[in-house]
């Protein structure tokens, strides 16, 4: 049985569930415990679990994520929230250095099954160093995996497979301005697979790609083109690394023509690595070039306009999605 709850009600969800079912597992961040979390993510969890499984860290994030990656390497399964992925960047060297690199280091013996989660990416006007999208940084990274959730429920089964099963540490990039958001999420206990993109909406002329809150750009824009007659696919990668481009070639090779919308900085992106798959793969079935809409090739500024100017929409996506089909309007 299904209920509508919000995005940040479906992450606490599987944090309780996994917490309650397993307690090596704990969460730890920046204000997730007395102040229920910066955006009430955690909010509960302290009076449930105590202060020894919701923990209340400094300012540091280089610091706790060297505890929670040490802690993970001990046997635990960490949660580390950051306040957002912006932040992140000062715990880079023990993301990059040494939780993606100790499996292969010691041959095999010590694995980090460790979850860092938070919100990622544009929030609106908060200026360029609060407002960076860091899936294409992260999925750069041989031994991490990236998930980029669109909606509650995705997210609710993803975050449970990555506290539960996985071995690798994952990064779970979330959206500020999606924890508001409602979705269907049943009461039954799920789980995701990682790697395995969803196909939201079918359609027989265009494959629209996208994922996080791009999502909304790719299905308003799909709603738009159908007023007009033209069907299009949208698919939700859900998982960055795994890429499961495999879903996206089976789409292209019914459609025959493929738009991405990402928030990404368009250089090393993750429609540059679709298009090179895509086109590797699936060069026949095209019948005109895979086009993308990102993010401006600048830092994104505070200013409400150039915020707008800078992101992927609706009205620019359906030009490009027109300029594949030659009907340019």
């Amino acid at each position: 049985m299904a209920r509508s709850i919000a995005f940040r009600e479906a992450l606490r969800e599987a944090m309780n569930e996994e917490m309650r079912r397993d307690d090596r597992v704990f969460l730890m961040g920046e204000e997730v415990a007395e102040y229920n979390g910066a955006y009430k993510v955690s909010q509960g969890m302290l009076a449930e679990f105590g202060p020894k499984r919701v923990i209340d860290t400094p300012i540091s994030e280089l610091g706790f994520t060297a505890v929670a990656v040490g802690a993970a390497q001990n046997g635990l399964r960490p949660v580390v929230e950051f306040m957002t992925w912006n932040f992140a960047v000062l715990a880079l060297d023990q993301i990059l250095n040494t939780a993606s690199k100790m499996l292969a280091m010691s041959g095999g013996q010590v694995s980090c099954p460790i979850v860092f989660r938070g919100p990622n990416g544009s929030a609106g006007q908060l200026g360029a160093q609060h407002s960076t999208a860091f899936e294409s940084l992260y999925a750069n990274i041989p031994g991490i995996k990236v998930v980029s959730p669109s909606n509650g429920y995705d997210a609710k089964g993803l975050l449970k497979q990555a506290i539960r099963f996985e071995q690798d540490p994952v990064v779970f990039m979330e959206s500020e301005v999606m924890y508001g958001d409602k979705s269907e999420v049943p009461e039954e206990e799920y789980y995701i697979e990682l790697g395995k993109a969803d196909i939201k909406k079918m359609g027989r002329d265009v494959t629209i790609v996208s994922f996080n809150k791009m999502m909304k750009v790719a299905l308003g824009a799909a709603a738009e083109l159908e007023k007009e007659g033209v069907s299009a696919e949208v698919i939700d990668l859900r998982t960055i690394r795994p890429l499961d481009w495999m879903t996206i070639l089976e789409s292209v090779k019914k459609t025959n023509r493929l738009v991405i919308v990402e928030e990404q900085w368009p250089f090393a992106s993750i429609s540059s690595e679709i298009t090179y798959r895509i086109q590797k793969e699936g060069f026949d079935y095209l019948d005109a070039p895979i086009r993308r809409i990102t993010a401006a090739d600048a830092p994104l500024h505070y200013a409400g306009n150039l915020v707008n100017a800078a992101l992927p929409d609706v009205s620019r996506t359906v030009k490009l999605v027109k300029e594949v089909m030659y009907t340019r309007k």
